[in-house]
């Protein structure tokens, strides 16, 4: 009796250790790791990262790998087939274009935020550059490449609408993507250059002598979408809202974006 008692008694006791294992395996399971990959403008790469640290603090099965770039190279990346979870866009023209072609649902985008355009010049140089005004006096300017560099595209809308582009169009030396633009400025070798204000606000070597007024360029809106393919569709969208959420827009706040 005593024996049979026991082999009951070391049953039960396996079943529940048992029971227990795949309890945890379940839990653990259930959050398993994943990396999501968000192609996004490298204006907006310093406000990200801060976003992304303190998403990542309360979502540790979440990594977020980054891809940044100009607008115009992320959207032909997309397009081509390369992995991204979410696209987050300088130019409402290349965002839309994957739109169009459905490679972003209309229901899963948003005008996120916006950002203004701004003249920079050297912190410790001698540019002869005080304002747009007299940006002609000056032998050297940066700019993005137009046809794939917003920053670029909005800056040459200004400098036409101001009477300025004929003047200095053979004197501009074009950058890949903003950042470049600003590593051209920060290190002396032009002038001065074009870019957004939120670039100039995180540099210590350049100062913001001038800014675009909103009339003399189209509207600068940041869209955010979810990528049709994305293989995590639901994690994909969670980091899309909380993207929305008034703990992300502060941050983006504070680097010098504006609330759309």
């Amino acid at each position: 009796m005593f024996k049979r008692y026991s082999i009951f008694i070391a049953a039960l006791t396996a079943f529940l250790l048992a029971a227990g294992c795949s309890s945890n395996q379940s839990s653990t399971g259930s959050e398993k790791k994943v990396t999501l990959t968000i192609s996004a403008a490298a204006s907006a790469q310093d406000a990200l990262e801060e976003i992304q640290k303190n998403y990542e603090k309360d979502h540790q099965h979440i990594t977020i790998q980054d891809n940044y770039g100009s607008s115009g190279a992320l959207q032909k990346q997309i397009s081509q087939g390369a992995g991204a979870d979410l696209f987050f866009s300088a130019a409402e023209d290349k965002f839309k274009k994957l739109v169009d072609d459905g490679d972003i649902a209309k229901k899963d985008s948003t005008e996120l935020v916006g950002n203004e355009i701004v003249l920079v010049v050297p912190k410790n140089g001698d540019s002869p550059v005080t304002s747009f005004s007299n940006l002609a006096e000056s032998e050297k300017i940066a700019l993005g490449t137009p046809e794939s560099v917003p920053a670029g595209a909005y800056g040459k809308e200004s400098l036409t609408k101001l009477s300025l582009w004929d003047k200095v169009k053979d004197k501009i030396v074009y950058g890949k993507d903003v950042r470049q633009v600003l590593s051209y400025v920060e290190t002396g070798n032009v002038d001065a250059g074009v870019v957004y204000k939120t670039d100039a606000l995180v540099s210590k070597k350049v100062n913001i002598i001038d800014e675009a007024k909103a009339d003399t360029h189209s509207p600068i809106v940041y869209p955010l979408g979810i990528v049709k393919d994305t293989k995590h569709r639901k994690e994909a969208k969670e980091f899309y809202e909380y993207l929305q959420s008034d703990e992300a827009m502060k941050v983006f706040e504070k680097y010098g974006f504006t609330a759309e």
